[in-house]
């Protein structure tokens, strides 16, 4: 990875393209310290310290690189693009003059993109109206009287221009800089809080030195896994047949298809986890009780993080979300009839119905693999922090996000500079 980006620094053209992508950080982690007016940080900041009731604002926060915390511009980050982007992707396979544009090649990626940009101001809209409601609730609004309305609008506003320019800055990554906008941004929110991290472990170094060293361990081991699964892939043979055409011999040689064990994505984690940290969301606007809780209250606080329970129900959503993401996005008998229509064919099994069967039978046990894997990823950092009681800074979804990232802008950056030497071949 070295290597790759010494490499490209060297080049004057990707020289450019990476200094314009840190550029675009620099704005992003500018505008995650600048408060929204109206807002009173101090008590934000000491009302997102705890757990407990706002551990689902503690988990936004390290998504958006603390920017939630301190009330900034960017408060909300690219959480507004992501949902809105998923939503859409689902939609696609629900609404067929969605799934029509989606087949319609680049001009119909336009539209769908078109389409989500307009759902991420309305989704930006919803999530900072109840962010408002949250701060309005907290007491942590600095107006009152008939400025209170004024400063209703102003906070919202802020928070939904706010995503909207994320957005804008995302694309522009993709246009002149180098790797997916988006999921850059994301890896510089999630990196911003290392130093805060790595300053936890160091304080509790001397208090818990045996936690500490299991939590770096199991940190590093965790990057390992996710690395070399991230990597890892079954490859079904496939040999295509022999044809006559003129006097020329075409086909006859063998391929592959390769199938990623961790075909979803970090997708299902995001999912599950989005699902989960409702009810503790819900628990954030009910705030503090006196006496005794209510028996909706007692079932809300038992999708606890740190819960038993909740680690269950995690793992098990994570699967199923995995196996659907899966199914709606891989279709084994067109792959089937692709390869009838090719020439080609699995080795021992026949053209198909059988050959779906198979493929089928492959990316059914390859899914459930990957699914384990995801679950493992998103507990063990639940485990790793309720041993001796230290609390981790970045949870197992970050670091997948983190390594996934990574791999895929060293990958960008490859690509970019093997097409550049064969021009310069054919130039």
């Amino acid at each position: 990875m070295i290597k790759t980006l010494r490499n490209a620094w060297a080049m004057a053209e990707l020289r450019k393209k990476i200094l314009f992508t840190l550029f675009i950080i620099l704005i992003f982690r500018v505008g995650s310290v600048i408060p929204v007016p109206f807002i009173d940080v101090a008590a934000l900041k000491n009302s997102m310290t705890g757990a407990g009731a706002n551990e689902f604002f503690n988990y936004l926060s390290v998504l958006t690189g603390g920017g939630l915390q301190y009330g900034a511009i960017f408060a909300m980050s690219v959480t507004p693009y992501i949902n809105a982007s998923i939503i859409i992707q689902l939609l696609t396979v629900a609404i067929p003059p969605l799934e029509r544009l989606a087949k319609e090649g680049q001009e119909g990626q336009k539209k769908l993109a078109q389409i989500t940009r307009y759902a991420t101001v309305i989704l930006g809209l919803i999530q900072g109206t109840a962010y408002y409601f949250y701060l309005q609730r907290g007491g942590m609004v600095n107006a009152k009287g008939a400025l209170l309305v004024f400063a209703a609008v102003v906070i919202v506003v802020c928070f939904t221009a706010g995503s909207a320019l994320m957005m804008w800055l995302g694309e522009r990554i993709d246009e002149k800089g180098v790797g997916n906008g988006i999921s850059i941004l994301l890896f510089a929110g999630i990196i911003s809080r290392a130093p805060q991290a790595f300053a936890y472990l160091w304080s509790n170094l001397f208090i818990n030195p045996v936690a500490t060293v299991a939590v770096v361990i199991g940190f590093l081991l965790i990057v390992a896994f996710i690395v070399w699964m991230t990597n890892a892939e079954r490859r079904i043979p496939i040999q295509y047949a022999k044809r006559v055409v003129g006097r020329k011999m075409y086909g006859g040689q063998s391929t592959h298809i390769p199938i990623k064990v961790n075909m979803s994505g970090v997708l299902p984690i995001i999912f599950a986890s989005s699902i989960l940290m409702i009810p503790t969301m819900v628990l954030g606007f009910m705030g503090d009780v006196t006496g005794e809780p209510s028996t909706f209250r007692k079932i809300l606080e038992t999708f606890s993080y740190r819960g038993a329970f909740y680690a269950v129900l995690y793992f098990l959503m994570i699967i199923a979300f995995a196996y659907f993401y899966v199914s709606i996005q891989y279709n084994p008998v067109e792959m089937a009839n692709n390869l009838r229509k090719n020439s080609g064919a699995i080795p021992g099994i026949r053209p198909g119905k059988p050959t779906s069967d198979f493929i089928q039978k492959i990316m059914s046990r390859i899914t459930l693999l990957g699914a384990l894997f995801l679950s493992v990823i998103a507990i063990l950092p639940i485990a790793l922090s309720s041993f001796g009681g230290l609390q981790i800074q970045i949870g197992g979804t970050s670091v997948l996000i983190l390594v996934g990232v990574a791999l895929d802008t060293v990958q960008n950056l490859e690509s970019q500079m093997m097409m550049r030497h064969y021009k310069g071949f054919l130039d």
